[in-house]
Formats: C-alpha cells, sequence, structure tokens
C-alpha cells in the first residue's frame, strides 16, 4: 500500500515508542523525516480527544523552542499517538531528546496555546490536565521508547 502505516503490523508493536517511519529525499536534495511518536498500544487504547488535541497544540507550539526543524506535529486519526515531521534526518536519540525536551515544557505549561475560537477550530475540545498526564505517562516510559516490537 501507498501509506507507510497501512503496511505497518499494528499487532507486532510495544507502544509507547518512537520509530522513524519514513525518510524522503526532496527534488532539491534535502531530506524530510516522519516519526511515528506512539502513547497508546493500538488497538487496545486510545487518547481521549481533549488530551490529544491539547498535546498537539503544547507539542507544536513548544517543540519549536528547541529545534528550527520541526516541520508539523500532528495527531493520528486513530487516537494512538502523531507523527512528528522534521526537516533533514536527525538521529533518533535527536529526536527523543527534543520529545523529552518538549513533553517537559509540557509539564510545567499553565495553559493550552491558541486554545481558544479565535486561533483553533475546536476550541472547547481542550484538557491541559489530561495533555499533562498523557505527556507524564509517556515521560516515565522513557526507557521504552527505542523498544519498538513486542
Amino acid at each position: 500500500m501507498n501509506v507507510e502505516s497501512f503496511n505497518l503490523d499494528h499487532r507486532a508493536v510495544a507502544a509507547p515508542y518512537i520509530r522513524l517511519a519514513s525518510e524522503k529525499q526532496l527534488d532539491g536534495g534535502s531530506t524530510i523525516t516522519k516519526w511515528d511518536i506512539r502513547f497508546k498500544q493500538p488497538n487496545a487504547e486510545a487518547l481521549e480527544m481533549p488530551a490529544l488535541h491539547s498535546l498537539e497544540h503544547l507539542f507544536a507550539e513548544l517543540s519549536r523552542n528547541h529545534s528550527d526543524k520541526v516541520i508539523d506535529f500532528g495527531p493520528m486519526g486513530c487516537q494512538t499517538g502523531f507523527y512528528l515531521t522534521l526537516d533533514g534526518a536527525p538521529q533518533w536519540s535527536q529526536v527523543a531528546e527534543l520529545v523529552e525536551q518538549t513533553l517537559t515544557d509540557v509539564m510545567s505549561a499553565e495553559a493550552v496555546p491558541a486554545a481558544n475560537i479565535e486561533q483553533c477550530g475546536w476550541a472547547a475540545s481542550h484538557s491541559l490536565v489530561d495533555a499533562q498526564r498523557e505527556a507524564a505517562a509517556f515521560l516515565a516510559a522513557r526507557e521504552a521508547w527505542e523498544q519498538v516490537w513486542a
């Protein structure tokens, strides 16, 4: 299939983890990478929408304080994690450091950025408390992030 995640056996992975999902060489010679930041075990659990939505806003904003290589941070439709798209081909350890720094920032955030009707398309669907709970759980499993397969 054309979509990388459709070729992933979701029964064979063990969340939480960080996995290189794809690397693409652009015509101009630069590279972009897409990273699977999996918070929840596929087909067993999911992030609740207010937590997912708030994590998306928080990570998208705060990650850029640590890296100018962040292109996008978006939720998976299955609500089990996110895709982090970066300019370049960083090592796994560099991505893990970016994720750790950003989620540490999430833990001390006092508000969800742009969680208002002017800047967000569904401003009522946010929870800083739930986002911080999910960030804390992911951070607590730091030693498992490199182990993708069950």
